[in-house]
């Protein structure tokens, strides 16, 4: 197992960790009810939720381009 792998490895796990502490958009309740509330669809992310948002992107690209890396 060389470096790069080990370091795609640690990649995904902070990967897996952002995507698991961002809240939900929707309601899984709302899903099953068949009941959609369109009430805060348009506010923008602020504080903590944006950094969450911008680390996930971040994340996820490097993550894409250690696992090309990886292949190669």
């Amino acid at each position: 197992m060389g470096f790069i792998d080990v370091l795609l490895l640690i990649v995904a796990v902070f990967l897996i960790t952002l995507v698991v502490i961002q809240s939900s958009k929707d309601n899984a309740a709302n899903a099953f009810s068949g009941e959609k509330s369109e009430l805060f669809s348009n506010q923008k992310e602020r504080g903590i939720e944006l950094f969450l948002s911008r680390a996930t992107l971040t994340m996820s690209i490097l993550f894409i381009a250690l696992a090309i890396v990886a292949m190669i």
